[in-house]
């Protein structure tokens, strides 16, 4: 009896376990968390003071508005996702999860999200039933269409860093918009490099990722131009003409610095085209995101203490 007791234990702990690693993948728990990271990160640029309480219904709140668009997200693209090798083991195709589990976490997940961020403010939570919206409702059903839906993606993908703000201001203002133009433009160069990088799997899918639909000399150029173009949106609050959202010369310097790194590894897949530059390009990209946020967080409090 006691065997029988401890092996239902372990039984319902392996079972607990699986779901939870599956739930993560269902929501693509580190894409999620970079996400909160960026909202995070502009909070802090435009609050005053700060809330620990509305810090932590962002977070949540955001991590259940992206979970919910990469379970819908999966829940679309499932039979595509069988084709890919990157894909073909997440929940759902892999039989783990069904369509109506992951429909009612993705439901539950946007329901949650919306309440925490309406909790905050009504315009954070309306900016974060924008994305959602079309994250699922038009880019997904494009990314096997069209390469424009890298364009029509990048507009969801750039909410979470102005988000922040408007988290912490409750108006969108120039400082928001700025802040949604650097994560914008930044997604063009970072996505055709992913896209280059995994070609063959995407191809697969059937998803048209790369501007030219191609691994072309016009398809890298892009690259190159938007990663410039990305290097002088990032710069433009040095100038002093984006309201509150400011970077002194020093911040500026060392944002340069990381923009000069990501444009070498753009001219460097452009100059080889080879999927190696490609993964390099897109991991330079990560680190690009997440360093200039953090330059930009610390170059406020820097000044202020000054």
């Amino acid at each position: 009896m006691q065997k029988n007791k401890s092996l239902s234990r372990d039984l319902a702990l392996a079972s607990n376990i699986t779901f939870l690693s599956d739930f993560k993948e269902l929501t693509k728990m580190r894409l999620a968390i970079s996400v909160v990271f960026s909202s995070i990160a502009g909070y802090f640029l435009g609050a005053d003071q700060f809330s620990l309480l509305n810090i932590f219904l962002l977070a949540a709140g955001g991590y259940a508005m992206v979970g919910a668009s990469n379970a819908y997200n999966q829940i679309i693209e499932r039979d595509l996702d069988k084709k890919m090798n990157r894909t073909k083991n997440r929940p759902i195709p892999a039989g783990r999860f069904t369509v109506n589990q992951s429909f009612a976490i993705a439901s539950f997940l946007t329901v949650l999200g919306l309440i925490l961020l309406f909790i905050i403010n009504p315009k954070t939570a309306l900016f974060g039933a924008i994305s959602i919206f079309i994250y699922v409702s038009i880019y997904t059903p494009l990314k096997t269409k069209t390469p424009l839906s890298v364009f029509v993606g990048a507009f969801p993908g750039a909410i979470p860093f102005m988000l922040g703000w408007v988290a912490a201001t409750g108006e969108f203002s120039i400082e928001a918009g700025t802040l949604f133009m650097i994560q914008f433009f930044w997604q063009f160069p970072h996505f055709w490099a992913l896209g280059w990088w995994l070609y063959d799997d995407y191809k697969k899918g059937g998803f048209f990722m790369l501007p030219t639909g191609k691994r072309d000399t016009s398809t890298a150029l892009q690259i190159v131009l938007y990663t410039i173009w990305t290097l002088i949106v990032t710069l433009i609050p040095v100038t002093g003409l984006t309201g509150k959202l400011e970077l002194s010369y020093i911040g500026a310097a060392l944002v340069l610095l990381l923009g000069l790194v990501m444009l070498y590894h753009a001219v460097q897949l452009y100059q080889k085209r080879t999927e190696k530059a490609a993964k390099k390009l897109m991991l330079a990209s990560v680190s690009y995101i997440t360093l200039i946020q953090i330059v930009y967080v610390a170059d406020k409090f820097i000044s202020e203490w000054v």
